[in-house]
């Protein structure tokens, strides 16, 4: 298919071959029997040089466990801009480095009124790329085309607003192609209708990537889509509203015309092989080293 692009575009324009793919707004690709392997070593140890920290002691995780934080954690930062600067080039990171993804997002709430707390989490977040500066995805070689889905919500967390974080990641056969953290737009009453509101979120994402598939003419089945809470898959499944749901009616709508219409498909998933809880929390080292090891997530650039 690439070949046949490049025979039609040098029908009609001038066109310079470099060859396959390396580097592109500073991700590197690189190709191999297992498939292609995507990351952004140079941009993170471009960032690690200006915040001086090329030396720091490296961190196995990205954020201590359980950390909470809010506002007023410590004392204001005399200088914010550096402290919005970080967080602004970590966000762009994310784009190759999932792992990263919720402490940047957990981060990325304060940078209007940066403190002391802040900064030192964002500080372990560098140690931790010291640490794994080449880490990325595998898109393996041997995928297939369907689609499938971990989606979680850790009910309540900011300490500010109370609001609940969503967290999703999508694969498409063994290659995880999407993932999300994000903090909901509303408060939710329950940790199932927190969980609902996720599901709302993953299934609007699964229609964008099997309407993506369509144009490229690839036809994909139903997507799976695994929760680990049982009240939310019941809502979803039945066709009967309740006063305790009322207000959730235009999530409930959507998420079950997609079951009934079969793009979608539920499936309760027990907490240990919830692969989303690295979107909506900070875990302990062994549950998050054993979730990115599921999720496919690797660095060619250790040593074997």
């Amino acid at each position: 298919m690439i070949h046949m692009a490049k025979t039609m575009l040098q029908q009609h324009f001038k066109l310079k071959d470099l060859g396959d793919l390396k580097f592109f707004l500073g991700l590197e690709l690189s190709k191999s029997q297992e498939g292609i392997y995507l990351c952004q070593r140079h941009y993170a140890l471009a960032i690690l040089e200006d915040s001086g920290m090329l030396a720091c002691k490296p961190s196995a995780i990205p954020m201590e466990a359980n950390l909470k934080l809010h506002a007023e954690s410590g004392t204001k930062l005399q200088d914010p801009s550096i402290y919005r600067r970080l967080i602004g080039r970590l966000l762009y990171l994310t784009i190759s480095r999932p792992d990263i993804c919720y402490a940047v997002h957990k981060l990325s709430q304060f940078v209007s009124n940066p403190h002391t707390d802040h900064m030192n989490a964002a500080t372990l977040l560098l140690r931790y790329l010291k640490h794994t500066a080449g880490q990325g995805i595998l898109f393996k070689a041997n995928s297939d085309t369907r689609l499938h889905a971990y989606v979680d919500a850790d009910w309540g967390t900011c300490s500010d607003s109370r609001r609940s974080t969503t967290g999703f990641c999508v694969f498409l056969g063994n290659s995880l192609v999407s993932w999300k953290a994000k903090r909901q737009t509303t408060v939710s009453k329950s940790s199932a209708e927190a969980e609902y509101q996720a599901l709302a979120s993953v299934a609007s994402e699964i229609i964008w990537l099997k309407n993506l598939l369509t144009d490229f003419q690839v036809s994909t089945t139903h997507a799976a889509v695994y929760c680990d809470n049982k009240a939310a898959i019941h809502i979803a499944s039945n066709p009967i509203f309740h006063e305790r749901t009322k207000h959730l009616e235009i999530d409930l709508h959507f998420v079950r015309e997609q079951v009934t219409r079969g793009v979608l498909k539920l499936f309760h998933v027990r907490k240990f092989h919830q692969l989303a809880d690295v979107f909506t929390k900070a875990l302990p080292r062994n549950a998050f080293l054993s979730i990115l090891s599921k999720m496919g997530i690797d660095n060619i650039f250790l040593p074997s």
